[in-house]
């Protein structure tokens, strides 16, 4: 991981997102499931908190801290940052889509999230269970019929850019 946060320095399409760790009783992240929208091609999936960057935010670190606070109700700030993971891609955003940078943050408790109008629920996914493989199975995208290796974790399906990124932070 990286620790250097630096706002976008051109006009491509930019995101973060907040990798939320905590360790108590085990390894745990914290994920959400995006509220049902029309026109966005995540709506409904499990996701990491998160969002595009704003020109108010200053850099892609404040990015993920203030879309976590828009979305869960959690302040980022007091927390500490673990560091940054290179950028990803969506593989359904295609060569000139978005790009998305994780960024970890480990907290002392498990923080409580208050779900805003961007998400519908919030939980801990314990990533010993995940890491196990005890989760492991496949989503078939309904639009394409394209499998992906997915977790599921009391019913909540994790495939995808979330899964890609959890898969580096468990390695």
């Amino acid at each position: 991981m990286h620790g250097e946060a630096r706002p976008p320095e051109d006009d491509r399409r930019r995101a973060a997102v907040a990798v939320v760790l905590h360790d108590a009783p085990s390894p745990r992240v914290l994920l959400m499931k995006r509220a049902e929208r029309p026109g966005d091609p995540w709506s409904g999936h499990i996701s990491l908190p998160g969002g595009r960057y704003q020109l108010g935010d200053g850099d892609l670190r404040i990015t993920a801290i203030r879309e976590t606070r828009e979305e869960l109700g959690i302040d980022l700030e007091g927390t500490r940052l673990l560091g940054k993971l290179e950028p990803l891609h969506p593989r359904s955003s295609g060569p000139t889509g978005i790009e998305v940078t994780p960024f970890a943050f480990a907290t002392e408790v498990a923080l409580e999230p208050v779900c805003g109008p961007e998400a519908l629920a919030a939980f801990w996914l314990p990533l010993d269970l995940a890491a196990s493989g005890a989760l492991d199975g496949t989503y078939t995208y309904p639009a394409t019929s394209a499998a992906f290796p997915s977790w599921t974790y009391e019913g909540h399906v994790i495939w995808g850019l979330t899964r890609r990124i959890l898969d580096l932070v468990i390695a």
